[in-house]
Parts: structure tokens; sequence; C-alpha cells
């Protein structure tokens, strides 16, 4: 695998409204601990859409392992241009922070929001480009944005083998009790 999609749920999907809450940590984690064995094997690039939430932090979990694997590039593809321009402030700079760290940087349409075409294209883009994903997402924790993701990934994974990797809320509290039984 030379491509990987990352992505999963918007932080508000995920009730989660502070950059410091202490989820997100178990969150990269989880994330970290699907890429390590994904880039020892030879994994290139992962692509994120951007959104706020996972994507974001699925970046600087990206970032922080280009640290010990200099190979490793970053790019997020999003779906119209200047996605974070209706943001809150913080959230705005939190964004152009990660960009510094990014490999690639692109918008599947060059004009702002216009419609859910443009997500749609994204998504199929992203789909195309990569050859699997790692979704954070939780059928048990209710629908989300990543339902869709999961949709698009299993037909894609039947059709042509697309690799299709899932990051569960048990799998991030599994995390979180062992971290702690350690202290």
């Amino acid at each position: 695998m030379k491509n990987l999609l990352v992505t999963g749920y918007r932080a508000h999907e995920m009730n989660i409204f502070s950059r410091n809450h202490k989820g997100i940590v178990y969150i990269q984690k989880a994330i970290a601990a699907k890429l390590i064995p994904l880039i020892e094997e030879g994994l290139e690039w992962v692509v994120t859409p951007g959104q706020y939430g996972v994507d974001l932090w699925a970046c600087e979990t990206v970032i922080a392992l280009k640290q010990q694997y200099p190979q490793l590039k970053l790019s997020i593809i999003s779906a119209y241009r200047s996605p974070e321009e209706k943001w809150k402030e913080d959230k705005q700079e939190y964004f152009h922070q990660i960009l510094k760290g990014v490999d690639y940087y692109g918008s599947v349409s060059n004009q702002p929001y216009s419609g859910g075409w443009q997500l749609s294209a994204r998504d199929d883009l992203l789909l195309r480009k990569t050859d699997g994903i790692v979704l954070v997402y939780d059928e048990d924790a209710g629908a989300g944005s990543p339902k869709f993701y999961k949709e698009k990934a299993l037909k894609k994974r039947d059709e042509d083998g697309y690799r299709y990797m899932s990051i569960s809320s048990e799998d991030i509290q599994f995390i979180a009790d062992d971290e702690t039984l350690q202290i």
C-alpha cells in the first residue's frame, strides 16, 4: 500500500469542542498504531480531506511520525477552496499551522462552497487515488459523516480489493484504559 486515506468524525460529532480535550490524544494514538505497521511496509502518503476533527488530528499524528519516518508524506485534499474561512479564528489558526507540515495541499474545486457535489467529487477522488482507508467510525455510536466513506470504501473493497481498516470507540477506549493502568 502506497497511499492511504485517513478520515472520520468531525470534532463536534464526537462532542469535542476544545483542542485540549483529553480524548484527542487517544484518537491520535489509535491512528498512529494503525499507521506505523503500514509505514514500515512501505506506505508513502497519508491523505485526508482536512475537515476539523479526525482529519486534522491525523495530520498532527503524521507530522509527528515524520520525525521517525522522514520518507512519509502528508496531503490534504479539500472539497473546495478555503474550507476553513467560515471557521472560528482559533480553528483557522490551527488549520494554517497544520498546513505548514503538509507536503501537498489542494482542493477538488477552486470555487468556494457551492454544493454537495464538491464533497462527493472530493470523496470519489480520495477513494480513487488511495489504496486503502483508516476510518474512525463507530456505527454503535450513531451515524455521522464517516458513514458515507464506509459505504463507498466497502463497495470499492468488494470491487477491487480496496483495504478497509476502522478505528472504533472501543479501540480508542482500550488505548485510554491501557494507559491509565500503566500510571
